[in-house]
């Protein structure tokens, strides 16, 4: 389906079961993974990628401005997929749900986190690049999973030599860019991909919202 015909107002449904969410980031395909600096830039952000097609993103935890980010993020866009990004504690969970995020992803494998977003009744996509990691994952229910860092953990081969032998979907994110994108989507136990090239940091600090705008409406095109 492409993005174009997607009813973005009706994505937002059903916020804490994991086989919607897995729908509704199988009908988005790019999920825009964001640093962002300073939480006023968010919605002028936000604006960019919606407008050009990308009604998602994955606010990350690696700066101070993540919560009040994804906070300022609902308010303006309450219909828009939008995860919590490189969640490491507790604390962070608890801080990306009262913001207004609609599932975690983390970027290892937490069996006390993913039991606790488990626990709050919150999605969680942990993160994997290994076949014990999988297992671990499946042991606690888990059947949705990061893959990453993507091509250093040996990119599409080693998707598929995981998907031979494990039902579950998969996310890479790590060095996923315009050029393989398209190659890791092919693969049937891909969903989405999660990916910053089209929110570079220099643009966000720099508040050049139409060139984000661009690559976003590229990226989406191209698929």
């Amino acid at each position: 389906m492409p993005l174009s015909s997607i009813d973005v107002s009706s994505i937002h449904l059903t916020r804490h079961t994991m086989p919607t969410l897995l729908e509704q980031l199988t009908a988005l395909k790019i999920i825009p993974v964001i640093a962002i600096k300073n939480a006023d830039d968010v919605v002028a952000l936000g604006k960019a990628l919606v407008e050009n097609g990308m009604p998602s993103a994955e606010i990350t935890f690696r700066t101070p401005a993540a919560a009040e980010a994804i906070r300022q993020l609902r308010v303006a866009f309450p219909n828009m997929i939008i995860c919590a990004g490189t969640v490491l504690t507790k604390m962070q969970v608890d801080q990306a749900m009262e913001a207004g995020a609609d599932f975690i992803v983390s970027p290892g494998f937490n069996p006390r986190i993913v039991q606790y977003c488990q626990q709050r009744g919150i999605p969680i996509i942990p993160g994997i690049n290994t076949p014990s990691l999988v297992e671990e994952a499946m042991e606690l229910g888990i059947n949705v999973l990061k893959f990453f860092p993507a091509e250093l953990s040996g990119g599409i081969a080693m998707l598929k030599a995981l998907s031979a032998v494990y039902p579950v979907s998969f996310m890479p994110t790590g060095g996923v860019n315009p050029n393989n994108v398209k190659d890791y989507l092919a693969l049937p136990r891909v969903f989405a991909c999660g990916g910053t090239w089209m929110v570079p940091s220099n643009l966000i600090d720099n508040q050049e919202w139409d060139k984000i705008g661009a690559l976003a409406k590229e990226a989406m095109t191209a698929l």
